[in-house]
């Protein structure tokens, strides 16, 4: 598993026995690392050195396309109630962040990811997060395979075919599981919706994640006017 090494506003992530260079110094990792400790470049630069936690994957696994936010990660945990012990099914890898973070919650998760390079760096990210043994990433299209898979007690999705998804989780999810859908679309939002309805799902409701970051000043106080609020669509249901 990497660590992070953090000097101020500098975070870097690296492995044990690493050597890393850079304007602070040479850095050469101990084999034999732990986190709390200070490891000095051969300048006398201190970096201390930090375990991984969820925001850290956001930061610095490797991207392979714009990867789940963690307050969005925030809702589908809360809503879903994903634990240590479930099963879950996902589709829709990408980076891997969602997989990661449930992985780390003890969850096991077996993933979906159509595109063979972007499955390669998921499993490097889940190795980096150290929940290789928690999370399956599967190279291919879900729905070949939704013949063959079920029993699982939570089902998220970031997929444009979704609501073909959604339509199996009848037969995907035991009762009482739970759907978790994520689109930057409100058509495809709308389609997840409508289709966990048709299928017999309770509790469904559509969240737009709209979040505001808070400036403080001398002035006064307001939300922030940078950045954008909105990231998607996420839409929940339960199988009675």
């Amino acid at each position: 598993m990497a660590y992070l090494f953090v000097h101020e506003d500098r975070e870097y992530l690296l492995d044990p026995g690493e050597r890393f260079e850079s304007d602070l110094g040479i850095l050469e990792v101990p084999e034999d690392v732990t986190p709390g400790e200070v490891v000095e470049t051969h300048l006398g630069t201190g970096f201390t050195v930090r375990r991984l936690r969820g925001p850290d994957l956001f930061n610095h696994l490797e991207r392979t396309g714009a990867p789940m936010m963690p307050r969005d990660v925030g809702l589908v945990v809360g809503k879903t109630g994903v634990a240590a012990g479930d099963r879950v099914l996902d589709a829709g890898t990408g980076t891997g962040i969602l997989s990661a973070y449930m992985g780390r919650l003890g969850a096991d998760v077996v993933t979906y990811e159509r595109d063979p390079e972007f499955a390669e760096v998921a499993r490097q990210n889940m190795a980096i997060a150290g929940v290789e043994d928690a999370v399956e990433v599967r190279t291919g299209d879900v729905t070949d395979d939704l013949d063959e898979l079920s029993g699982f007690d939570v089902l998220t999705l970031d997929t444009e075919d979704a609501p073909t998804v959604v339509e199996r989780t009848p037969t995907l999810l035991e009762r009482g599981g739970s759907l978790a859908v994520y689109s930057p679309f409100v058509e495809n939002t709308r389609a997840a919706a409508e289709a966990a309805t048709e299928v017999g799902l309770e509790q469904v409701e559509t969240l737009d994640t709209i979040q505001r970051e808070m400036d403080f000043d001398d002035r006064g106080s307001r939300p922030a006017t940078a950045g954008v609020g909105h990231t998607g669509y996420l839409t929940f249901a339960r199988r009675p």
